[in-house]
């Protein structure tokens, strides 16, 4: 089936089978197969492809659409999916996917060996062909490249592909120059700068062009058009190349006339008379390399890419390949495998030196060079003493020769450039932790982590191939407690070779011991610890403040500001500081903004903070942080809640956060919630006081508008119980309180009411003895809607008098307006519709005085259902579907799925069933990807009478019965409700 598949990514993304065109769906699920095509076989993570097409706007259940898109991406691709033992097209790796093309299927591919052909072509003189595969290159090009793929990613490679286009043209118009087609691409070349004013290349193209047709005059107008603009535009004069040709037309420079085109095939020049030709010694061939690794696993796809830069055709310049990564990861390697594999390349010889750059004794580089000649026959009496002077000299001996030069470990640029030759026919391959950003043409390779599967296999390499197939989950859970960190599988693996009589998965409990895992990983005299010991030793006093601090947290990356507060730095300080650690490879940037380690170097800086930090300080540090978690949080809920007086009440120390906007709010903590959560266990696990304890528990409650979003329901129930049990361990009411209130909130929207209400009436006891105000009015509401849906309407409207009696003593207007609206449903379970009709009326018009936009959110939901419920049901749709686009905005998943499921009964009110049916099917999907059991059921009873309604019986039965499965295990009222209306469908059914 692939062999017949074609993919274009130069335009619009396509994809043909047999040269009939494939629908390939939404501008989404193309921009996920653009990012697959582009890295051409290798695996993305769901991590990455969200980041790529998503960016920072990813919707909180990207996960779950990402799966369905690649689904459907399956189907288009492989209708017909082959059976297991033929290779997939589009498969899964690990955790991610990846799709394995056809050879030559992508047009991209085609239009890089293209350029490589015609690039071979011209360093043999044949410019005809060159200019023809040029031709063919670019005219794969069909329109803007990713055109209608959207996301970050899709944005940057649109640009790096428009670039490389262009690179092409200039090409191009290069060796139609040389062939001598000056007259031809004049008028190609005015259009060509006339798009593209500021591009100095090919504005002197177009000088040389009119030059050599004889017109003068307007090849210095070109540079006197250009020197205008760069300076309009940039403020810059012209470079020294065009400057230089400018004065070279000025002169009437010879060398600028046109050059008889070379004939295509070169000639050989006949051989000087034998005894002209000097006798040259011949010089030692040095073969340096260490030897490569017999298990040598994985990395097929960097290893194929390094062997491409160093062992092509010679250029203009001398390839340099600079690989970086953390300490462990392979560097040394791959880079010894690649070297060994270009062997043949570089038949003059191979040079290596270890620049021990991460040792406190690295090597200088005089003594690099010393070493390099004299294994190129230099006598030790005659090297130079000066850096300068050999590293002239080592060029020398090198030129015109073809070389290889491994520099390991090295310590920066400033160490590596005088070892780098300077002839076009050697190479330089070159490795260090840090990222070598400044060497200069270097081309930068990072090495990552090993993928699963090849962890996997580089483990069952060493430990034996037979041990870990028949234990290959246990095997899986070893390497992934490495961190699929190369060093790190070896060593595990040789440790368990040198033991036979362990299983795989004895060595599972040792490694998950996170205090102990960094001393399982050392055998004879390799060490992760010490390895990773190297790097940091190299650090600055405030590098290494940062390093220790950072692994604190217990979230799993952190973000620019929350660093900034741990650390106590400004942003700009913080950002220096942590970028300055991504490049020496101590730590990840996964995204612009946020820091994470790899999980065995957090492990080993944690163990360095215990021994070189002081336990106030590390306690200070991560109190800074829960700070400004802390403020930021008290500013996200006092925007949600307006009228709440829970955010006035919450001891906070230290700054936070500011939001713009509800959205904005509510982004920041689904996006923080991991980080928020870890902070809050961390606190609870630790504290010993009250006092210790009470900004977790403020904390816990301040994050109450995430629950809204149905993102974090478990997190919100674990972290509320382990705060509770440390309330409870210490003797704090106040943390006891707290803790109780979310909870209580977890319950209830679980629908497990009976037990909500056992906690919020101990919040409302423990608030009355303690004369505590921090969620008196809330815990007396939320009393009131847990006992209104058990269906004690009167008991409701008595704790609702309560709370309003609360907030009109305190002067909270919108906490009344919110008790009106949320008692307009008691009052109609108890048939005063009128009444309910002013409360919801009453509430809205207070919100709306106050410019509350989450209240009028709120009012209007309430004031909906009782306008549907006594008939006047246009009304109730426009204020159902106003809330809905602002809860939609603010991606409160919880209040979505119950608008929609409002609507869904208005429009069966109306006699509406298929918008019904539309809305009931949407609010089904919310309640089941955010997992919501309570909204999954009233869901499927909506959907089911929907459904009954266009005559649909079978599914209608089918959607009841699930409901009611759901609300009896949930204890719900509304089982009996369900009960009657499957037994009263029977009846009318025989």
């Amino acid at each position: 089936m692939a062999a017949g598949l074609r993919f274009a990514v130069l335009g619009p993304i396509r994809a043909w089978r047999d040269d009939v065109e494939l629908d390939l769906g939404t501008p989404l699920q193309r921009s996920i197969l653009g990012v697959l095509l582009l890295r051409e076989g290798r695996a993305v993570t769901p991590t990455e492809l969200i980041d790529a097409v998503w960016g920072e706007d990813a919707p909180p259940r990207a996960l779950g659409a990402l799966r369905t898109y690649v689904s459907r991406l399956r189907t288009v691709l492989e209708p017909e999916r082959p059976a297991r033992s033929r290779p997939e097209l589009l498969t899964s790796v690990g955790r991610g996917y990846a799709l394995r093309l056809p050879e030559g299927s992508l047009d991209l591919t085609r239009f890089e060996r293209l350029l490589a052909d015609a690039e071979a072509a011209r360093r043999a003189g044949r410019l005809g062909a060159a200019a023809k595969a040029l031709r063919e290159a670019v005219a794969l090009f069909e329109g803007e490249p990713l055109a209608g793929a959207v996301g970050p990613y899709a944005e940057h490679q649109r640009d790096r592909l428009a670039e490389r286009r262009l690179a092409a043209v200039e090409t191009l118009m290069d060796v139609d120059l040389e062939l001598g087609n000056h007259a031809k691409v004049v008028s190609e070349l005015i259009a060509l700068t006339a798009d593209h004013p500021l591009r100095e290349r090919l504005r002197a193209q177009l000088m040389l062009a009119y030059y050599r047709c004889g017109r003068q005059g307007d090849a210095l107008a070109v540079f006197t058009e250009t020197r205008q603009a760069l300076i309009d535009e940039l403020g810059v004069e012209p470079g020294p190349e065009l400057t230089a040709l400018h004065q070279r037309i000025l002169n009437a420079d010879p060398a600028l006339a046109a050059a008889a085109p070379p004939a295509e095939e070169a000639q050989e020049e006949a051989a000087p008379p034998e005894e002209a030709v000097p006798v040259v010694p011949e010089l030692p061939r040095p073969a340096q390399l260490p030897a490569a690794v017999q298990d040598f696993t994985g990395r097929r796809e960097m290893a194929q890419r390094l062997r491409s830069l160093l062992c092509g055709q010679p250029g203009d310049g001398v390839p340099v390949a600079a690989i970086c990564g953390i300490g462990g990861v392979g560097k040394t390697t791959l880079a010894v495998h690649v070297a060994h594999a270009c062997g043949d390349a570089f038949p003059d010889g191979q040079l290596y030196a270890d620049l021990r750059g991460y040792t406190d004794d690295p090597t200088a580089p005089e003594s690099a060079l010393g070493a390099f000649l004299r294994a190129l026959g230099i006598p030790p009496d005659v090297i130079p003493e000066g850096l300068a002077e050999r590293s002239a000299l080592f060029r020398s001996l090198v030129a015109d020769r073809r070389v290889l030069v491994l520099l390991d470990n090295a310590r920066d640029a400033s160490q590596v450039v005088p070892l780098l030759p300077g002839s076009p026919g050697c190479a330089a391959l070159v490795t260090s932790r840090t990222k070598l950003a400044d060497l200069p043409a270097a081309r930068l390779f990072d090495l990552d982590v090993m993928e699963p599967d090849e962890a996997l296999q580089l483990f069952a390499s060493v430990a034996g191939p037979e041990r870990v197939a028949a234990e290959r989950a246990a095997a899986m859970d070893v390497v992934a407690a490495c961190g699929f960190l190369p060093l790190a599988v070896r060593i595990v693996a040789a440790r368990l070779a040198a033991r036979p009589s362990w299983t795989v998965a004895s060595i599972v409990p040792r490694l998950a011991d996170e205090q102990h895992r960094l001393d399982e990983l050392r055998v004879g005299n390799l060490a992760v610890e010490a390895t990773f010991a190297l790097g940091y030793g190299q650090l600055a006093p405030a590098q290494a403040r940062a390093f220790r601090l950072l692994s604190l947290p217990a979230g799993v990356d952190i973000g620019i500001e929350a660093a900034a507060a741990l650390l106590s730095l400004s942003l700009a300080e913080a950002e220096q500081v942590l970028e300055s650690l991504v490049d020496a490879s101590l730590l990840e940037a996964p995204a612009p903004g946020r820091y994470r380690f790899h999980d065995l170097l957090r492990l080993f800086a944690r163990r360095v903070a215990d021994k070189e930090e002081r336990p106030q300080a590390r306690t200070l540090a991560l109190r800074r942080l829960l700070g400004f978690y802390l403020a930021s949080a008290q500013s996200a809920h006092r925007l949600a809640y307006e009228g709440s007086m829970i955010a006035d009440n919450l001891v906070v120390v230290g700054s936070g956060r500011a939001f713009s906007s509800v959205d904005d709010a509510v982004a920041w903590l689904i996006a923080e919630g991991d980080a928020l959560f870890g902070a809050i266990n961390q606190a609870a696990e630790s504290a010993r006081t009250a006092e210790q304890l009470l900004p977790a528990g403020d904390m816990l409650v301040a994050m109450e508008p995430l629950l809204e979003s149905g993102t974090h329901t478990r997190e919100f129930d674990l972290t509320s119980r382990a705060v509770l049990a440390a309330a409870r361990r210490i003797g704090d009411q106040a943390g006891e309180l707290r803790a109780r209130y979310v909870l209580g909130r977890v319950l209830f929207g679980a629908n497990r009411l009976t037990e909500a209400e056992e906690q919020f009436r101990i919040v409302h006891e423990l608030s009355a003895a303690r004369g505590e105000k921090v969620v008196t009015g809330e815990v007396l509401n939320a009393l009131a809607v847990v006992v209104g849906r058990q269906r004690r309407h009167t008991e409701a409207l008595a704790y609702f008098d309560a709370a309003m009696k609360y907030y009109r003593e305190n002067g909270v207007p919108a906490g009344e307006a919110l008790v009106l609206s949320y008692s307009a449903r008691d009052h109609l379970g108890l048939g005063r519709a009128e009444d309910a009709i002013a409360a919801a009326e009453k509430g809205l018009a207070i919100f709306t005085e106050i410019g509350s936009g989450a209240g009028m959110a709120r009012a209007r939901y309430h004031l909906g259902m009782v306008l549907s419920r006594v008939g006047r049901l246009t009304e109730a749709v426009h204020h159902h579907a106003e809330c809905l686009a602002f809860f939609r905005a603010g991606r409160q998943r919880v209040w979505e799925q119950r608008v929609c499921s409002r609507l869904a009964e208005t429009f069966i009110a109306a006699g509406r069933y298929p918008e019904a049916v539309r809305h009931a099917e949407q609010a089904l999907v919310v309640s089941r990807e955010i997992g919501h059991p309570y909204g999954e059921a009233l869901s499927l009873t909506v959907l089911g009478k929907a459904l009954r309604g266009m005559g649909e019986a079978g599914r209608s039965a089918d959607c009841l019965r699930q409901a009611l499965d759901i609300f009896t295990r949930l204890g719900a009222p509304e089982a009996a409700d369900l009960r009657d209306l499957l037994a009263g469908a029977q009846v009318v059914e025989s």
